[in-house]
């Protein structure tokens, strides 16, 4: 564990949770995302030209070139800073969405808001990124905790974001050392954040999904648009686990390590009941066939983190060489079902559940 002491008790946490996330064994080791349930159905004459496959597709206002969110990660700390800088640039060649990781720091030590920032401007600088869709993010629970839609508002203005993300994470925060557990009226606060903030409100879990039940009274009460980030990949239970010095904690994140919804589970549910709330799928996403299956089964975008995060460890290359990769897996995937745009894919019979 992180024990440098100029660093408060969530920056060190922040460098904890990415030194675990690539260094301990933390994805889910039996749940998986629920796409091995779904295949699709190969067209061997797809009467298109493959350079003319559009992957482009539009979310909250904004165009972007790819169906593609880098989910929030980090910040807060040297290590985040470049971590941040690296997947900015390359939102911005790409015209991709990117989260910031939670802001709650920049709250409590307002001169680390650097370590976020990827569009302020500073002097003659321009912005790193003024073309994607910028996403803040602060835990939800905070607002039980002395936040109100004030701070909320002041973090989406210190970092020039286009909409806000509260995240959901109860499972993480009964395991995590240092937890903030009290949910308890917390639907009515996140309803008075959706109505007084300028931007649009965004829900997500972190990796233990959210039901179409659960998306229902979100979407009553304001949120905008829902991010699912369901069971399938990095298993936060375990990352608390692997941080915390106590047995109890460390046992229970063990037993809780698979605990959750599949992520296509989720997006099947919730796209079915709420065709036009603006989805976003994430959770244990690893490829372009699989942000294709999510397409597919109704997401608007797909979220990926921990690949994005492997490669910005490495070098802006190693980003460049993985989103190559991705694009070209969803556009082979469009291609080799005889769909043009992501449009027509959505609205194909080109998806069959290959087993219940």
């Amino acid at each position: 564990m992180n024990t440098d002491n100029n660093l408060t008790e969530t920056q060190v946490r922040k460098d904890d949770h990415i030194r675990i996330c690539l260094d301990e064994k933390v994805q889910f080791n039996q749940l998986q995302n629920g796409l091995e349930k779904y295949r699709f159905n190969h067209v061997c004459l797809p009467e298109l030209d493959y350079q003319e496959i559009d992957i482009s597709t539009n979310f909250l206002g904004k165009k972007l070139h790819s169906p593609v969110l880098i989910s929030s990660m980090t910040g807060g700390t040297e290590n985040a800073q470049l971590i941040n800088q690296r997947l900015a640039m390359i939102a911005q060649k790409y015209h991709l969405a990117m989260g910031i990781g939670s802001g709650r720091v920049i709250i409590e030590k307002p001169d680390i808001a650097k370590t976020f920032q990827v569009r302020s401007r500073s002097g003659s600088n321009r912005c790193s990124c003024p073309d994607i869709l910028l996403l803040a993010n602060i835990g939800a629970v905070q607002l039980n905790y002395g936040y109100t839609w004030r701070e909320c508002l002041k973090l989406v203005e210190i970092l020039e974001a286009d909409a806000l993300i509260l995240h959901l994470n109860p499972l993480q925060e009964c395991i995590q050392p240092e937890g903030d557990t009290n949910f308890k009226g917390l639907l009515d606060k996140i309803a008075d954040v959706c109505e007084k903030i300028t931007v649009p409100v965004i829900v997500k879990e972190v990796g233990n999904g959210i039901s179409v039940t659960m998306a229902k009274k979100l979407i009553n009460v304001g949120v905008k648009a829902i991010d699912v980030a369901g069971g399938g990949g990095t298993s936060w239970a375990m990352v608390e686990s692997e941080r915390s010095d106590n047995k109890l904690k460390r046992e229970l994140g063990k037993t809780f390590a698979n605990w959750g919804i599949p992520t296509a589970d989720c997006v099947a549910d919730i796209a079915k009941t709420y065709p036009d709330i603006p989805l976003i799928a994430s959770g244990g996403i690893r490829n372009g066939l699989e942000v294709a299956k999510l397409l597919a089964l109704g997401s608007d975008i797909v979220g990926l983190a921990y690949p994005f995060l492997k490669a910005a460890m490495t070098s802006i290359e190693a980003l460049e060489e993985f989103m190559e990769l991705l694009n070209a897996e969803i556009r082979t995937v469009l291609f080799c079902t005889g769909n043009k745009d992501i449009n027509s894919l959505q609205n194909s019979d080109s998806f069959t559940i290959v087993k219940s």
